[in-house]
């Protein structure tokens, strides 16, 4: 459990030492982190612990006891919703990022997942928040503790370099998701035409290492990683991409309970290829203002935006790599047999997480 005591004790090790780097919050923030996490001073009595595994890593699910009455969360749905986010993740890297997870769910009375939060600390550690009305359906569309689980598979970098971070898990996401089985390949490229966008630097902007507002440290880091994945398949004939880097990198011991510097971090990932273009990338981003051809992009890769949706090509120039970021080295057997097998393909391939057990928890 996490005390109050040692929550306070967090201000004493440092913000570096325990990745609230990955929160992009100043000190200024912390009271709003603190609040946050108040209903975590002592687990009740109550409170039980949920075991998955998944490969040979553990995952402990703490649904805490909340202090309002009418808002307790359905197990079913919740170790259901964990289940998913961790076989995408997992499905993604080949393996769970960490050896164990400790994973602290707070109910509220309402709808939604929020406030996401992710420790290098006890391993692995991720505070969340659910809606006690949320449905299975929304349960299954929820991006955000997917979004946390892959921060545990990435360095802890300094401050600077935050937009890394952000950046890796706001690009994989989707991609795990759907290869898991849990997203449509249609669905992430709508959402990248109209939000990749937001990632592009604006009046101003210093380059990545310099300019930290919402849009180039999310989006910006997205757009890093969209472009790298792109050039790795072009330059490797499409048998590599991200995927192998960031798998390289976490291989190498590189996951959210140490530190490391970004040039670092690259280099490894960059072996992990026999490519380097994640370091001249960062080389050509970090210090200036870059402007990538979106519109350019969608066309050759056959995302054909038709107002709020979009269509596939697969008659484009590089539609081949599209479909390897969507279903890696199972994209070209999925075009074999149609789109309506790729949900299949990544159902078969996907690792799973499986019940382990509940513990009572008490003080």
């Amino acid at each position: 459990m996490v005390r109050m005591e040692s929550i306070l004790g967090f201000l004493k090790l440092g913000f570096g030492e325990l990745g609230f780097r990955k929160l992009g919050l100043s000190k200024c923030a912390l009271l709003v982190i603190l609040v946050l996490l108040l209903p975590f001073r002592a687990a009740q009595a109550a409170d039980v612990t949920s075991t998955l595994m998944i490969g040979g890593s553990r995952i402990d699910v703490t649904i805490q006891s909340s202090d309002t009455p009418n808002a307790p969360l359905s197990q079913t749905d919740v170790m259901k919703w964990v289940q998913m986010a961790a076989e995408s993740v997992a499905t993604y890297y080949t393996r769970f990022p960490v050896p164990h997870l400790t994973l602290r769910i707070v109910s509220f009375d309402g709808t939604g997942v929020r406030h996401g939060m992710t420790w290098g600390r006890e391993g692995g550690l991720i505070v969340i928040h659910a809606g006690n009305k949320t449905s299975m359906t929304e349960f299954a569309e929820d991006w955000m503790l997917t979004h946390e689980m892959i921060h545990l598979a990435f360095p802890s970098m300094a401050d600077k370099h935050h937009w890394i971070e952000e950046g890796i898990s706001v690009y994989v996401e989707p991609i795990a998701r759907i290869r898991a089985g849990h997203l449509t390949a249609r669905q992430m490229w709508s959402d990248l035409v109209r939000d990749m966008p937001k990632g592009e630097p604006q009046s101003g902007d210093q380059g990545l290492d310099h300019t930290h507002t919402w849009g180039r440290t999310y989006w910006g880091g997205a757009l890093f990683c969209f472009v790298a994945d792109v050039r790795i398949r072009k330059q490797t004939d499409n048998k590599k991409g991200l995927e192998d880097a960031l798998r390289g990198i976490l291989n190498a011991g590189g996951d959210i309970n140490v530190d490391w510097d970004l040039e670092k971090a690259l280099k490894t990932g960059d072996q992990a290829v026999g490519q380097d273009v994640l370091e001249k990338l960062y080389a050509e981003w970090k210090d200036t203002p870059v402007q990538v051809d979106l519109p350019e992009m969608w066309k050759r890769l056959g995302v054909e935006a038709n107002g709020g949706a979009v269509a596939l090509k697969d008659d484009a120039p590089m539609s081949a790599v599209r479909r390897t970021i969507e279903m890696g080295a199972s994209g070209s057997k999925a075009a074999e047999v149609g789109a309506a097998a790729e949900t299949d393909v990544a159902a078969a391939m996907s690792p799973k997480a499986v019940f382990a057990g509940r513990t009572a928890r008490s003080n």
